[in-house]
């Protein structure tokens, strides 16, 4: 059952998130990548995971949180695109919705350049991954959670006999 209980272990969900938003800075090179997380109720946006230089020269951190660019990312089951306009501080912005079977809805973005179609193309297929990979973990954990509930009832019944 230990052993068991050890295969069914996965990564945590957080730390695989993140790693979903290193890659796409990676897949896009321009250091700047995160996850949004929408409310069920698609009313409010905010971000989970940013990945920006240090520094962070664009200021993407402050763009995100005062820009509207969240309040776009609620009401949009498509990827965003927005140009970018260095006058205006906009620093070019891509997301893709990352699918997943539950009620939750997340968004992996990137920043820092002009975005064009294969772009969206790239991001929205490492988004549809991402999504697999979460629901697995997420899966896998609760799994793991059943397992160790079973082993701990099952703790102190006789061993069967074959």
């Amino acid at each position: 059952m230990h052993e068991l209980i050890r295969s069914f272990a996965c990564p945590d969900a957080a730390a695989l998130a993140d790693l979903l938003a290193r890659a796409a800075a990676s897949l896009s090179g321009t250091g700047y990548a995160g996850l949004v997380r929408v409310d069920p109720l698609r009313e409010t946006a905010h971000a989970v995971h940013v990945h920006a230089p240090p520094g962070d020269p664009l200021r993407v951190r402050p763009w995100l949180a005062g820009s509207g660019v969240l309040k776009l990312l609620t009401v949009s089951d498509r990827p965003v695109r927005l140009s970018r306009d260095v006058a205006a501080g906009e620093p070019g912005f891509l997301a893709a919705p990352v699918p997943l079977a539950v009620r939750e809805h997340l968004r992996l973005w990137v920043a820092g350049r002009d975005f064009g179609d294969h772009d969206e193309h790239l991001l929205s297929r490492l988004a549809t991954a991402g999504g697999r990979a979460l629901e697995a973990a997420s899966g896998l954990d609760a799994a793991a959670r059943l397992l160790r509930g079973v082993h701990a009832f099952g703790e102190g019944r006789p061993a069967a006999s074959h």
